[in-house]
């Protein structure tokens, strides 16, 4: 297939976006097919924050620079609402731990950032380490040790594996390995965001899709049942319409972050690729129709997550627990999404 360079003039996105669309804060992005979620226990997202910050202050994990972003990004909040049927606290700090885990990596290995030491370039090596510290490395017992050694001295190697470490704990290795092998989906979408943002190339709607499948919240839903204190056995889980509707879930909520994250990218890379700038390339239209009808794509994603998740539930009490940690979490997301304004502002498109 041949991959046309992506130009400036593919991508629709002004160069003025901070200024022109910050124009809404907070609040349900309009026509957008969601549920309510649960509400969040302050006095246990509180804990599960401070739970966390001691944890990646022990680690030393992130410079005291970050600290307003630590604050801002409630990670503790975001655990709460997605998982409100979980065991205990003890478990939601474990999904915390793992949802902060992911976040240093993608923002110190992925992001284009000279401060933080991020790039495109070269992302492929530093994710293959960044994977075998949840996947370990097996070999002599000398470079055992130096492996070993270097994964405990970078900081993104740290998070993965201490944060595996501390969810392993409690899931069951069958959990556990599901998780290891979800990271490595998400570390192939981040290549190939990488590869398509280094060669300029604009993919296809359908494209830009299949990469945020891999490139999605994925491994934080996989847990769901670990969090909740039982296992969906792998032999059912593996099931082709248990994959399906887990993938669903899973497109479903990433293109929502598409969607409140579409003036924070844009303001800082009007190049950005997010669904709405994807379909505006495409479509050959404005990005307030493209933005509508990236609204319309999540709405039917999010309708058949809904659908075959209802058929799967009535099938058995162990599905129906599933499916509906998966609506939860996606929920829980949506929540976090439209009310975290230290994040996310909406366009004026309405």
């Amino acid at each position: 297939m041949s991959t046309p360079a992506r130009t400036e003039s593919a991508l629709p996105g002004p160069p003025n976006l901070a200024r022109s669309l910050r124009a809404r804060r907070g609040g349900a992005i309009p026509g957008l097919r969601h549920r309510a979620a649960e509400p969040a226990d302050p006095r246990k997202a509180a804990e599960v924050d401070r739970r966390l910050e001691a944890w990646a202050r022990g680690l030393d994990l992130f410079p005291a620079a970050w600290n307003g972003d630590f604050a801002g990004f409630q990670v503790g909040r975001a655990v709460v609402l997605q998982h409100p049927r979980a065991l205990d606290v003890d478990r939601l700090t474990g999904a915390g731990k793992l949802l902060l885990a992911e976040n240093i990596v993608d923002s110190c290995y992925c992001e284009e950032d000279e401060g933080r030491g991020a790039s495109r370039s070269g992302l492929g090596g530093r994710l293959v380490l960044a994977q075998s510290a949840l996947d370990p490395f097996h070999g002599t017992p000398e470079m055992e040790e130096e492996w070993r050694h270097g994964v405990q001295a970078d900081g993104p190697l740290r998070s993965y594996h201490w944060a595996l470490k501390d969810y392993a704990a409690f899931a069951t290795p069958s959990q556990t390995d599901r998780f290891v092998h979800d990271i490595a989906r998400l570390h192939l979408g981040y290549l190939a965001e990488a590869a398509w943002a280094q060669t300029r190339y604009t993919p296809r709607v359908w494209e830009y899709l299949v990469m945020r499948q891999f490139n999605n919240f994925r491994p934080c839903l996989s847990i769901v049942d670990a969090v909740d204190g039982y296992e969906l056995p792998e032999a059912l889980y593996a099931r082709p319409e248990i994959q399906r509707v887990t993938a669903l879930a899973c497109n479903a909520t990433t293109i929502v972050n598409d969607l409140y994250s579409f003036t924070k990218e844009l303001a800082g890379d009007p190049t950005h690729l997010n669904l709405p700038q994807v379909v505006a390339a495409a479509d050959r239209r404005g990005l307030k129709a493209a933005y509508l009808k990236s609204v319309d794509i999540h709405n039917a994603v999010m309708a058949s997550f809904e659908e075959e998740a209802a058929l799967l539930a009535a099938t058995s009490p162990l599905l129906e627990r599933y499916t509906r940690g998966l609506s939860d979490w996606v929920a829980g997301n949506h929540e976090w999404h439209a009310t975290n304004t230290h994040r996310y502002h909406l366009p004026d498109y309405w």
